[in-house]
């Protein structure tokens, strides 16, 4: 055997020693050399927009929470993200092993064998034994089969898209998630403290009917009306502060944190505006082009169609080459009886002549595949386009309702304070100023409603159009920049 000959050997064994080293989890000597990773890999999560996600080693809730730390903490936490993850990352050995498919395969064995003969006696036959090594190397490589490879290559690329939009999908709903709690015990905590403050008015009323009784100037069913609507006042006090501890729990679940935990949230503020509610028109083209949903069924499309290339490729003729060496016999065959070194190249073409017809199924099983990658990026689109419908008409009714309630509530507000002052003079009766506080407390009710309500239907339009990044910059009031 030349020295040309002890190269290539050492070559192939290097490269079986290294291939095994991988496989059996030694630190890669290379780490992603077809570059089948995304970008989104090495730069970590981020939103569609860039916007990075922070995953802090700790998150100081002692202090107020803001809306955007209350999604970073729910995002690290959520599973289903952590899952939508590493399906990237399979997704992206696929697409290595589809462009690894281009590049020529190479196998060889290094073995250390001895031969024993052994005759009868009678035969005259001295027996033999030999000791000798047999390396053996073979090359394989497909040079042209009618574009299977470019179709399974494009196929792992566009499931790779959907991974990826999937991805923002978990994403999404985890955000949704948590948006939608922080604004339910944000509203619940302003319907508690309202409640609270109507209580408190209800107590300051009772406490006014039992002066006027006792200077003569009231009667005791005045006093026992008041301590009745004390009671209820109290009674919505309790059940609201139940509604905000519910709501507050569900916050800890969605951000996936201890229920014991204390949280600071900040105080209503109400700041809203109608110019965040674009043309549904807008809306609409929005969904269709960043919504993940519709990307992901798009991607799976595209995919099952590069499938039925590729199931025909399968029936189709291949073109490859193939070369080896061997020194000393081939392998499971023993030691040869002499010293010999083979060398062989050659190409090869593989004409697939009968299958049992099991090409034409399963061309014709890809074909179904892509009709119905096409009904559900159809039905998806058409799903979320009357989401996106439902949740404008609904902001934008919602919006209404704002302006309503905030009258409803300057003007129960202002006979309130009249009733109290007509009351405090005697003017007016127990039954009006409980009359005017009832009003109050169902005018504090319907505004909190109506701007809940509000947030809402604006979460959902943002939602159901795919904006992912823009709802970080929503603050407590529900609003958000217009993209």
């Amino acid at each position: 055997m030349n020295a040309k000959h002890w190269s290539l050997a050492w070559a192939i064994l290097f490269a079986s020693i290294a291939q095994s080293c991988w496989a059996i989890g030694a630190p890669d000597l290379l780490d992603d050399p077809l570059w089948a990773q995304p970008e989104i890999i090495k730069k970590g999560v981020i939103l569609p927009d860039d916007s990075p996600v922070s995953c802090p080693s700790s998150v100081d809730l002692r202090r107020e929470l803001a809306l955007g730390d209350a999604v970073d903490v729910a995002l690290c936490n959520n599973p289903q993200v952590r899952a939508a993850w590493a399906q990237i990352k399979i997704q992206a050995g696929a697409v290595g092993e589809a462009r690894a498919a281009y590049l020529p395969t190479i196998n060889g064995s290094l073995s250390r064998l001895k031969n024993a003969t052994t005759y009868p006696e009678s035969s005259g036959f001295p027996n033999s034994y030999t000791m000798g090594n047999q390396l053996y190397g073979s090359l394989n490589w497909r040079f042209f089969d009618f574009g299977g490879r470019a179709a399974n290559r494009e196929s792992a690329n566009q499931l790779l898209a959907s991974a990826m939009a999937g991805h923002d999908a978990a994403l999404q709903k985890v955000m949704t998630s948590v948006v939608q709690a922080y604004f339910d015990v944000i509203t619940a905590k302003a319907l508690f403290e309202a409640r609270q403050q109507m209580a408190t008015l209800a107590e300051n009323t009772l406490n006014t009917s039992k002066r006027k009784e006792m200077k003569g100037a009231g009667a005791l069913s005045d006093t026992l009306q008041a301590s009745t609507a004390l009671a209820k006042a109290k009674l919505n006090e309790a059940r609201a502060g139940g509604d905000y501890q519910k709501a507050l729990g569900v916050l800890k679940q969605s951000m996936g944190i201890a229920p014991s935990t204390n949280l600071q949230l900040p105080l209503q503020i109400e700041r809203l505006q109608q110019t965040d509610i674009k043309d549904l028109n807008n809306w609409l083209e929005e969904a269709q082009e960043r919504h993940p949903a519709i990307k992901q069924a798009k991607a799976k499309w595209e995919s099952a169609k590069a499938k039925i290339t590729a199931a025909r490729s399968d029936a189709l003729p291949t073109l490859g080459g193939t070369a080896y060496v061997s020194q000393n016999g081939y392998p499971n065959q023993g030691l040869s009886s002499i010293n010999q070194t083979i060398v062989a190249t050659g190409l090869t073409i593989n004409f697939p002549i009968f299958e049992g017809f099991a090409s034409t199924y399963k061309i014709r099983g890809a074909q179904a595949q892509a009709e119905l990658a096409e009904a559900q990026l159809q039905d998806t689109t058409l799903q979320i386009l009357t989401d996106v419908v439902k949740a404008h008409a609904d902001a934008v009714t919602s919006f209404g309702a704002l302006k309503a309630s905030e009258r409803l509530l300057a003007t129960a507000q202002a006979a309130s304070e009249s009733s109290q002052r007509r009351y405090d003079k005697n003017v007016a009766d127990i039954l009006e100023i409980l009359n005017v506080q009832s009003a109050l407390a169902d005018a504090q009710q319907e505004r909190i409603r109506a701007i809940a309500e509000y947030r809402s239907s604006r979460l959902r339009l943002l939602a159901n159009a795919g904006i992912l990044g823009s709802i970080i910059g929503v603050d407590a009031n529900g609003n958000t920049p217009t993209p």
